[in-house]
């Protein structure tokens, strides 16, 4: 292969192509850098590439489209070319205008037939003379909003509905940022002491996290490659996502359901407060087959399999495999449609539509209403997600409550005391908050 072939911007104009016919960017820049043999620094690029188009993408079409008369008609990885040299040029202080339109042009010629070479070639040179279209000449107050932010208009409009036009404003600003390369230790076998020493070692840079006590937020290098990482010392997992557990406060000698379990994050997290000696159990389930030997697999290598089952079975279903009262603990981190993610899946903004959300809540009240009986007395149900929108958070306990009068709702407790003087008894926590995840918290005592 040529060694434009091989490059960093080819390949990531590869992988958006793909994605656009719906392959998922992780899956699809790991593939890839598994199969070329790429420095640090061009698997950077390549990741900051396809993540910054998939991001921008709404903002680079505009800027594209008076240039383009028939982009329709473009094969799809000509468009993915233009859109990564736009991408370059506008938010990439560290790379020449001059090379970027070069490697672009490079790839045109080596890719495509002469007529696409020109074709590229006009295009980047006319938008170099004319400058580009400007969102303040976007009349339209929400198309403006969506152009410059690259965010859909329904979801603009159902967060300031819910949360005010500047909380709204707030929260969409902040996607596009960066996400935290965020882990939780294993207290299972370390401490944040340790973990931090070790990774200092591998010339990291770590600081605490300002919301879960066990959370590290790491720079300058990647965590996953370490030896840290392979021992089971901790697991890469969102700072917001840490809170979960916590609140579901699992005692040593519980028994406990982990109802939504893959890829077992929480699970293990849950398995490192329990004492097998004392009857600990976590019993972590999932539909598919693939999904719950990846539980026991990250069981295994966070050194806590000897208190945990996972096992083949749908949520909904658990009442014919487990009596009533069976469980002190249940969790139900609840499949959503994970808008609190689009930080770090940026193509979730594009693939949601509200109609997505109300489908969903009733899938997360039939498995709420399908465990509640395997609680027992006394005990304690979180519901969780990751995901910022009320119809599949609020209004899902809200239903429960009202149809299980034996469920009181209790105040989600943190450990660092977060929205300490909040009104709602439950915890929001919104992108913006502290540049993590978005996440929702609510915990249930049954009566």
């Amino acid at each position: 292969m040529s060694e434009v072939g091989n490059s960093p911007r080819w390949l990531a104009v590869s992988a958006l192509a793909k994605i656009k016919n719906g392959a998922y960017s992780n899956l699809q820049l790991n593939q890839l850098i598994n199969q070329h043999q790429m420095d640090r620094r061009d698997i950077n690029l390549l990741t900051n590439i396809v993540y910054g188009v998939i991001q921008h993408r709404l903002t680079l079409e505009y800027w594209l489209q008076p240039f383009v008369r028939h982009p329709h008609q473009l094969d799809p990885w000509v468009n993915e070319l233009l859109l990564t040299a736009l991408y370059q040029w506008q938010y990439l202080d560290k790379i020449p205008k001059r090379a970027v339109f070069n490697e672009t042009i490079e790839i045109a010629k080596v890719k495509g037939h002469p007529g696409i070479r020109r074709f590229v070639t006009g295009v980047l040179h006319q938008m170099d003379r004319s400058g580009l279209p400007d969102f303040e000449k976007i009349e339209d107050h929400d198309e403006r909003l969506s152009i410059t932010y690259s965010m859909p208009i329904w979801l603009i409009n159902e967060l300031r509905d819910q949360l005010g036009a500047e909380k709204m404003t707030s929260i969409i600003a902040s996607l596009n940022q960066p996400a935290k390369q965020a882990l939780r230790v294993n207290t299972a076998v370390s401490d944040v002491e340790d973990v931090t020493t070790a990774l200092e070692n591998d010339e990291l840079t770590v600081e605490p996290s300002e919301i879960s006590p066990v959370g590290l937020v790491v720079s300058d290098g990647q965590a996953v490659t370490t030896e840290a990482m392979k021992y089971g010392m901790f697991t890469i997992q969102d700072e917001s996502a840490q809170l979960v557990v916590p609140a579901l406060d699992p005692q040593s000698g519980d028994r406990v359901l982990d109802a939504c379990a893959a890829p077992g994050g929480k699970t293990t997290q849950i398995a490192a407060a329990l004492d097998p000696a004392a009857g600990g159990k976590v019993v972590a389930l999932d539909i598919h087959a693939n999904k719950v030997k990846l539980i026991g697999e990250n069981a295994a290598r966070m050194h806590v399999a000897d208190r945990v089952a996972a096992t083949e079975l749908d949520a909904r279903k658990v009442g014919t495999e487990f009596d009533d009262g069976h469980f002190d603990r249940i969790l139900v981190d609840a499949p959503c449609s994970g808008l609190g993610l689009i930080r770090r899946k940026p193509e979730i903004r594009y693939e949601k539509q509200l109609s997505d959300s109300l489908n969903l809540q009733r899938i997360q009240l039939a498995i709420l209403n399908a465990v509640a009986p395997t609680l027992k007395n006394g005990g304690i149900m979180t519901y969780s997600t990751c995901t910022i929108l009320k119809q599949e958070n609020q209004d899902v306990i809200t239903q429960f409550l009202a149809a299980h009068p034996d469920f009181d709702l209790i105040k989600t407790p943190t450990e660092n005391h977060l929205k300490a003087d909040r009104e709602s008894d439950t915890l929001s926590i919104y992108p913006d908050d502290y540049l993590s995840d978005g996440f929702f918290i609510a915990c249930l005592r049954k009566k």
